[in-house]
Order: structure tokens, then C-alpha cells, then sequence
């Protein structure tokens, strides 16, 4: 018995080292993007790009990070040029074509459509990876309507949690990964909060739909 407890003591000090030296969480905002989280450490910025349902390619950024054997990410997809890009290719889409016809939801607006869609689009990209849908819902945060999925990976189990939000014509995607069996993310998905033009944490009165023809809800303490 004596000789088995070296083992079993370097065991506990390797998972206690994991634990240890796992990244920090701490709270993190970005101004440009609109929203704050609590993220494990500093996270890595990388800019790409993002096709939207009718084609349009605008400009992105992935916030990504680990903490312990979970990955956590946050893509936030710049929707704002969007009525711009539309309403120039609209002018040279040939005749007939439902992008030209009319001033309202189609032609000079068809623009609202891709905006209108933008969280059902990337609501689909997730369920185009190898994976199985366990949960969807509709859901609020800070009073921003979205969408939650909770999908497991077909090729090892683990699980992804995903919530996918429209505010101020940015997309913003939280993703978590983590192993099977392990506690769901809760923290990381509650913590997202948005702000306003100067960086200040905002919270509506009422639920806020971003549509394009509908003025969003005050802001409380406004």
C-alpha cells in the first residue's frame, strides 16, 4: 500500500496543476462591437469575414479563448454596411429581378431582409456542422431577443453551447465547447450584456427586436 501512494499523490498534484493554471475569468468589453463578457483571460482577436444569406460579404471578428479543456469564442459580424452594399448592386441587377422591384422590403430595401434573417442564417451555419441539435429556444439577454442551441459533436461528444444575438446591426455568436459530461457553461452565456455608442453597459426597458423600421426600446435610467 505504501508503494502506491506516490502514485496516487502525483495524480492529484497534475489535476490540481490543471486546475490551477487554467486562464482566469475576468469581465471584457468591446466598444466596437457592442458587447461585454465574462471571458477566460485576455482574448486572441482575429479579423475575417462573414457571408450573409443573400451573399453579402461583411467584415468580422472572432474573440476566442480556453479555459481548462473548454473553447470559448465570440464572432461579432458587422451588419451596418449591409444596406449600403444592397442598395448599389440593386441598380445593376437585371430587370425584373426581385432585388430591383420597388422601394420597401425588395429592390432599394431588400437590404432589411438580409438584416431581418441574419440570426436564423447563422442559426443554420451551426446546424450544418457534424453535430446532433439536443435544445433550441428563443431567449432574452439583457432584454435582446435571441436564440439558444445546445448541440453535441457527433464525432466526440462533447457539447457546444451557442447563442446568437442582434443588436445594433451586429451579429454577435457565443459559442462554448466542452468535453462530455462536463457542467454546462451557464456563466460564460449569462454574463453577455451590450453597450452603448460610448462603451457603457446598457439595459433596455422593453425586449429589443433589431428591426430595421422600428425605433429600439429606451434605455432604463434614460
Amino acid at each position: 500500500m505504501r508503494l502506491m501512494m506516490p502514485l496516487v499523490s502525483s495524480a492529484l498534484v497534475l489535476a490540481m496543476s490543471g486546475t490551477s493554471f487554467a486562464q482566469e475569468w475576468a469581465d471584457f468589453a468591446s466598444k466596437e462591437d457592442r458587447f461585454a463578457v465574462n471571458f477566460p483571460g485576455q482574448p486572441k482577436i482575429t479579423d475575417t469575414t462573414w457571408t450573409s444569406q443573400v451573399g453579402v460579404t461583411l467584415p468580422a471578428r472572432v474573440y476566442s479563448g480556453t479555459s481548462g479543456a473548454g473553447r470559448y469564442s465570440i464572432t461579432a459580424v458587422d451588419y451596418n454596411p449591409m444596406e449600403r452594399i444592397l442598395v448599389e448592386k440593386s441598380r445593376f441587377c437585371p430587370p425584373g429581378a426581385e432585388t430591383c422591384s420597388g422601394i420597401h422590403d425588395w429592390g432599394l430595401g431588400y437590404w432589411k431582409i438580409d438584416l431581418r434573417g441574419a440570426v436564423v442564417h447563422a442559426t443554420s451555419k451551426l446546424l450544418q456542422r457534424d453535430v446532433k441539435i439536443t435544445n433550441m429556444m428563443s431567449n432574452f439577454q439583457d432584454l435582446v431577443a435571441g436564440v439558444e442551441l445546445q448541440l453535441t459533436n457527433n464525432s466526440d461528444q462533447s457539447r457546444t453551447y451557442a447563442s446568437i444575438y442582434l443588436h445594433e446591426n451586429r451579429l454577435v455568436i457565443l459559442e462554448a465547447t466542452v468535453p462530455k459530461g462536463y457542467p454546462p457553461p451557464t456563466i460564460f452565456q449569462q454574463s453577455l450584456g451590450w453597450l452603448d455608442e460610448n462603451g457603457t453597459r446598457v439595459r433596455y426597458q422593453f425586449i429589443y427586436y433589431n428591426e430595421p423600421d422600428v425605433p429600439k426600446p429606451p434605455i432604463r435610467g434614460r
